[in-house]
């Protein structure tokens, strides 16, 4: 992989992993325009894609992790609470963060040839891409209740968890479908958005165990050097991106990227079908 493209690549996860705007289907989406224009350097099987993929998520992890050292914070204080068995607000959280993580876990693991193998298409992109971008500007126009992590409940969890199983099919988007749940539930813009980069914790941190044991068995010393210089890319544009959402959606709405999330799906149809 040369290093425009995996420059590319690289800053396309970081901006949009944390976006209501489907960061797999923007690698996919990269990927393609980057063998359309020539500049790919080499054909990579799908296995070797997905393990990419995560390896660039690894990356992102580092950023969401630094932008959310108090909640991290209270994740330690939390499992110190659960062992002494003095439950607290930061003991509560870190159960309810592993309540909600439970079924995509478990989604994920059933589900992986489908993803590899079936729902990998600029048609799926861009179907879901429209849909779940209108189903986010629905969400968006709900009444906000909670504002703070002590409001949610272990039904608000569980809920959002099992929604956050809808993002293994590509321009879903994890963090959109989760902020779209909890808008739907009442959560107000910031909230929706803090819990569902908490969950992308769990999430990616299991993806990149898996993803780094296929990376050791293929024992491919360029895919691993490209993984690391990618994954400092990614941390680096993925920590602007959150700053700046987060800072966007403390006094504005989802509807940039509910139309951004449109336009887009309606031109990769066009393209396809037309």
């Amino acid at each position: 992989m040369n290093l425009a493209e995996l420059s590319f690549l690289s800053i396309v996860q970081g901006i949009t992993e944390f976006l209501p705007i489907s960061s797999s289907a923007h690698l996919i989406l990269g990927r393609e325009l980057m063998q359309a224009l020539g500049v790919a350097s080499s054909q990579m099987t799908p296995m070797e894609e997905l393990a990419f993929d995560i390896a660039l998520h690894i990356g992102t992890l580092g950023a969401v992790v630094i932008y959310f050292w108090r909640e991290m914070l209270m994740f330690v204080r939390g499992a110190l609470e659960l062992v002494t068995g003095r439950m607290g607000e930061a003991g509560r959280l870190l159960l309810l963060t592993i309540a909600a993580s439970v079924p995509i876990v478990i989604i994920g693991f059933l589900a992986k040839d489908f993803i590899t193998d079936q729902a990998r298409s600029t048609v799926v992109i861009g179907w879901t891409s429209v849909l779940f971008g209108l189903l986010l500007w629905a969400a968006d126009r709900r009444g906000q209740v909670k504002g703070a992590l002590g409001d949610l409940t272990l039904r608000d969890g569980v809920l959002i968890g099992f929604a956050q199983c809808l993002a293994i099919i590509p321009g879903v988007s994890r963090s959109g479908i989760c902020m779209t749940a909890g808008r739907f539930l009442g959560l107000d813009r910031t909230l929706s958005a803090r819990f569902a980069m908490l969950l992308s914790i769990p999430t990616i941190m299991g993806a990149g165990v898996l993803a780094t044991v296929d990376l050791v068995k293929a024992g491919d010393a360029t895919v691993t050097t490209d993984a690391l210089i990618g994954g400092a890319m990614a941390f680096v544009s993925a920590l602007v991106a959150i700053s700046l959402m987060m800072g966007w959606l403390r006094t504005r709405s989802y509807t940039p990227f509910v139309i951004y999330r449109v336009v887009l799906g309606v031109a990769l149809l066009a393209l396809v079908m037309g």
